[in-house]
């Protein structure tokens, strides 16, 4: 499918999307938030792709935000579709996707830049990395769940002093806050992040599908995060990959999962 505005490759089970508007640094508009939709929906489809790794062009910017000039004038009713449509169709999107998602954060990711990499369900981010959610300085709030996970990831207080500052930290205070899992450098960004996906090819696709299901319901209002585990675990006792799993570690060998 050809894009405008960002890139897919898949290679050896694992597909790349690049948001590739370098000139823009990668800043988010609608048409780049329905063709990042489109690209993860055929990527989550794709059986050949076991894990999607997620970054941005050029050396600057993973996502430097939303594109400012696209809303400037809305109102009060647009202003909440705004949010209710982006939420929907990417933020909240990505987060139930089954496929595995890495978000590969290479230099600025503020406002819906880094609302994106938190909706991934991990982050590895370049020693350039600067982050942040700066909405409070346009006299606007985080719309695209930032709000929401911000506080899940690195805790209520920190959350508060990053929005309310509307200040950006650097990549080593991002892993030490829990923002991001792991720091290297620019060069080495996506390899580190293949050689992650490498490691969660290896296990079973539909254990790992029910694994993401299980640990989002426990940030769900209303869901009970227990019996959502309860309710994967049993499933994986009908599946074929459970069958060869633990056939595998009895028979002492490497376990070769369908899939299934």
């Amino acid at each position: 499918m050809p894009y405008e505005n960002i890139l897919s490759e898949r290679n050896d089970g694992i597909t790349t999307i690049t948001i590739n508007r370098p000139n823009k640094l990668n800043a988010l508009n609608k048409a780049t938030i329905n063709e990042l939709n489109q690209a993860f929906k055929v990527a989550d489809k794709d059986k050949h792709t076991k894990v999607i790794i997620i970054t941005g062009s050029g050396e600057k910017a993973f996502v430097a935000g939303a594109d400012i000039s696209e809303f400037a004038h809305f109102d009060v009713k647009e202003g909440g579709k705004l949010a209710a449509k982006g939420q929907e169709l990417l933020f909240d999107y990505i987060e139930n996707l089954s496929t595995p998602v890495i978000a590969a954060v290479n230099g600025f990711a503020l406002g819906g830049g880094l609302e994106l990499a938190m909706a991934c369900h991990f982050r590895i981010a370049s020693d350039n990395a600067k982050m942040g959610l700066p909405e409070t300085s346009l006299g606007v709030i985080p719309g695209y769940g930032g709000t929401q996970r911000l506080p899940q990831l690195v805790g209520k207080g920190r959350a508060m002093e990053m929005v309310m500052t509307a200040g950006m930290i650097d990549a080593e205070t991002a892993k030490a806050y829990g923002l991001v899992n792991h720091v290297t450098t620019q060069d080495e960004l996506i390899a580190l992040c293949e050689k992650i996906a490498g490691k969660i090819m290896r296990n079973s696709t539909v254990a790992i599908k029910g694994a993401i299901k299980a640990i989002n319901a426990n940030y769900k209002d209303g869901v009970d995060g227990y019996k959502e585990e309860i309710k994967q675990f049993g499933k994986c006792f009908g599946t074929d990959d459970f069958t060869e799993g633990t056939t595998a570690f009895l028979e002492k060998r490497k376990a070769e999962f369908p899939g299934t």
